[in-house]
């Protein structure tokens, strides 16, 4: 994100001198490597100096990998992530894991090829041959180790950036064209000669065009997250005197092993077995967790109502098996002085992890125990400080790279909600983003009435002549008879007022995209929705107009893949959108009714609904919330079972009794094949003995 500041401008204000004490200990770190690893002993370097998982022959040091990922920071980080990206390693299940073209290999087989392609990397570079890599088909599963080694041993030749997306982005930024498909060695190359033609980076050198382009373009989206240093905040005290922030499920071991949330849920299964299937869920919080980068703002909290402290994180994820509990570390600079009692319960907050809402967070850190507000800090400008809701930006991304996009997943994941949220963003009113549902909709309504936004829903009568234009009846003629006159639809019209303001963003917000026949809808426009063909003029067929679509219009669709997929979509539609999943997020209802954990329930239950019907099918959040926070009575949560996810069942099983019955197991009748009514504390019961029973318990 740029956040308004031009490269030049941001050039000329960067605090060069500053870095000298960085250069310095990154320049020791490059000569450790080569002291360790010299170039001249690669061609006969072993194995055990080179993989993660095993130990090094004693006195040797620690592996070529290690060495790069965690000894040597100021070379930059290639931190976070599984220990796929060093091409094999060893697993603590004992045995090797190889990248793709090594598979089936044996471990010393496969080493040697990998080595011989690091040589023959080495030399190409040394040659000046840079074409060469492209052909080292072993080294493009490991980018981001492959590419700090180039750097490390060439730091004539290569940038210290290594994140090819974050690449991709610097190109872009800086007026090249990304290519897709290259190796990263190449995408490196074609940023360092971007840099070397801009005059404003004129004598730096690659440390500081790295931290210079880290400090003020960061492509990386930050999610915030809240963790719990032990239940009700027993180890807050070892954590904030300590500097880091710690979490449990110790028996997993490194985290850094897993490759994928699905590898980590089978994990947790085998220690903790479930009554329906592994969290999936805390998979994903325990990965975001191990990939916490520098720079990353959390809260720490205790109990559901209660700030210690909000942090920056000030390191990279460890597992440190000398402590006596609490083995994953994520070192953290505390600010205690955003310890706070919330003025009403965060119900998110009850587990260990919970994503925190950037506008909170501006809230917290704009405040000082026991006041309302820090001295010399604007609200206002600690909220624009804080990056826009992940969500939101996954959207704002796809706009800008494809022009238009929808926003596909089962019924009550928020899909209109996000589309409206993305529109508020775009029409500069990302601050109510956070706000309560009554100002957020006062926004909305806002918005709506203004002169950027539209939103339609689209049905099977909807057609071109409402959406482009045609021939209608006109109220205002006299006389005998029906008088039609041509008329603009919703979408010439937005494009119209678009082309009249080419410097705003215009956006159409479609509701139900899916259910209109997208093809008669938008006709001939559909060839004028791709980014290259705006400004594109056509003759419209009714009146024979010259028409075009600006560049500055955007639509953002929602469709419900429970009643049809994007595969049944035209395929000319297909390609001209991008496709965001907006799935169930047990994040927003978690809590508890009575005995009930609410955000467990609800995974399980989905978990079931996938296994036995399909992810499509799935239900979302919005059944388990009232007036945007989860459900907290007995009362309303028997409504929304008996009267919104039965019905919604019933419909997807088709009166398939045993189908009804896999899912809801014991709350079904056996003779009958009907769910079960009962009363709202029965069913309470009911629900947590059926789909929450060996569920681990919060420790918030």
């Amino acid at each position: 994100m740029t956040n308004g500041v031009d490269v030049r401008t941001a050039a000329a204000e960067f605090d060069r001198a500053g870095l000298a004490d960085v250069e310095s200990a990154a320049e020791d770190e490059r000569k450790q490597v080569l002291s360790q690893f010299p170039l001249k002993e690669w061609a006969e370097l072993p194995l055990e100096r080179y993989a993660l998982g095993q130990g090094a022959p004693p006195g040797s040091g620690p592996t070529y990998c290690r060495l790069m990922e965690f000894g040597t920071p100021h070379l930059g980080s290639i931190k976070g992530g599984s220990a796929a990206k060093h091409i094999m390693y060893y697993h603590n299940s004992g045995e090797w894991r190889l990248a793709a073209p090594l598979r089936g290999m044996d471990p010393q087989d496969a080493w040697t090829e990998l080595r011989g392609q690091f040589v023959r990397a080495f030399e190409a570079v040394g040659a000046g041959d840079f074409e060469a890599l492209d052909d080292l088909e072993v080294l493009r599963c490991g980018p981001t180790l492959v590419t700090k080694s180039l750097a490390t041993y060439f730091p004539q030749h290569f940038l210290p950036v290594y994140a090819t997306e974050h690449m991709r982005t610097f190109v872009t930024l800086l007026g090249g064209e990304a290519q897709a498909g290259v190796p990263a060695a190449r995408t490196n190359r074609q940023l360092r000669e971007l840099v070397r033609n801009r005059e404003e980076f004129e004598g730096w050198a690659g440390q500081e065009v790295m931290r210079f382009l880290y400090k003020y373009f960061n492509p990386r989206q930050r999610t915030i997250w809240k963790v719990a240093p032990g239940e009700r905040g027993r180890l807050w005290d070892e954590c904030r005197d300590g500097g880091f922030i710690c979490v449990g499920w110790d028996e997993l071991g490194d985290l850094g092993q897993y490759q994928s949330d699905t590898e980590l849920q089978q994990a947790l299964d085998a220690h903790w077995p479930r009554s329906s299937g592994g969290s999936l869920t805390l998979a994903r919080r325990l990965l975001a967790f191990r990939d916490l980068e520098a720079g990353d703002r959390i809260v720490a909290n205790r109990g559901m109502d209660e700030v210690l402290a909000t942090g920056r994180v000030d390191g990279s994820y460890r597992y440190d098996p000398d402590r006596a509990e609490f083995h994953h570390v994520v070192p953290v600079v505390w600010d205690p002085s955003h310890a706070q009692k919330l003025s009403k319960p965060q119900h998110g907050w009850r587990s260990t992890f919970a994503k925190v809402d950037p506008s909170l967070f501006a809230r917290l850190a704009a405040r000082d125990a026991g006041s309302d507000s820090a001295p010399g800090v604007d609200p206002a400008q600690a909220a624009a400080s804080i990056a826009l809701p992940e969500d939101v930006q996954a959207v704002l991304d796809a706009l800008a790279r494809k022009g238009q996009v929808i926003l596909h997943g089962p019924p009550g994941t928020g899909k209109t909600r996000l589309a409206l949220g993305a529109a508020l963003a775009l029409d500069g009113r990302a601050d109510v983003l956070g706000a309560d549902a009554g100002q957020r909709v006062e926004a909305q309504a806002e918005m709506l009435h203004g002169d950027r936004v539209r939103m339609v829903t689209f049905h099977p009568s909807y057609g071109y002549e409402d959406f482009v234009e045609g021939f209608k009846p006109d109220l205002s003629a006299t006389g005998p008879g029906l008088t039609l006159a041509l008329a603009d639809g919703l979408f010439h019209d937005l494009c119209g007022r678009a082309a009249a303001q080419p410097d705003q963003t215009f956006l159409l917000v479609v509701d139900e995209i899916n259910r209109g026949d997208l093809p008669r809808i938008f006709g001939e426009l559909i060839t004028l929705l791709e980014l290259d063909k705006r400004n594109l003029p056509v003759a419209l067929p009714v009146s024979k107009r010259r028409f075009s679509v600006p560049p500055n219009v955007r639509i953002v669709g929602t469709m419900n893949t429970a009643d049809r997929s994007i595969s049944h979509l035209d395929a000319a539609v297909r390609r001209r959108f991008a496709f965001l999943p907006v799935g169930p997020d047990p994040d927003a209802v978690s809590g508890t009714v009575g005995p009930l954990d609410l955000a467990a329930f609800f995974e399980s239950l989905n978990s079931r609904i996938a296994r036995h019907l399909d992810a499509d099918h799935q239900i979302g959040h919005a059944y388990l919330l009232r007036d945007g926070e989860p459900i907290a009575t007995e009362e309303d949560l028997a409504a929304a079972f008996h009267h919104e996810i039965i019905p919604l069942l019933e419909d997807y099983c088709l009166g398939r009794a045993e189908l009804l019955h896999s899912i809801l197991g014991r709350l079904v009748d056996a003779d009958t094949g009907r769910p079960l009514h009962m009363p709202p504390q029965d069913l309470t019961d009911a629900l947590a003995t059926e789909f929450t029973s060996g569920v681990p318990g919060p420790d918030a």
